[in-house]
């Protein structure tokens, strides 16, 4: 299934909030598990991306993309998009 939920990425200006797009398995009934990460704030999920343009706020969309493979989510706490 296809879910949505935000994660936190650092930057040099500290930590900051995006919305992930990734694929997912089921558990449980109420639990879920990151098996593939799509998109990442709108920037795919490879390479490095900045939320305003600014180095300041430049991220490695990759590093955040392997961290969130494998992570378990609660069904309550994502959105389901499809599945």
């Amino acid at each position: 299934m296809q879910i949505k939920y935000n994660t936190a990425v650092f930057t040099p200006a500290g930590w900051r909030s995006e919305v992930v797009t990734a694929q997912a398995e089921a558990i449980s009934p109420k639990r879920l598990r990151v098996t593939q990460v799509l998109d990442i704030g709108g920037n795919g999920s490879t390479g490095y991306a900045s939320r305003t343009g600014a180095k300041r706020q430049a991220y490695s969309v990759g590093g955040v993309a392997k961290r969130e493979i494998g992570a378990v989510k609660l069904t309550s706490k994502v959105e389901v998009l499809e599945g």
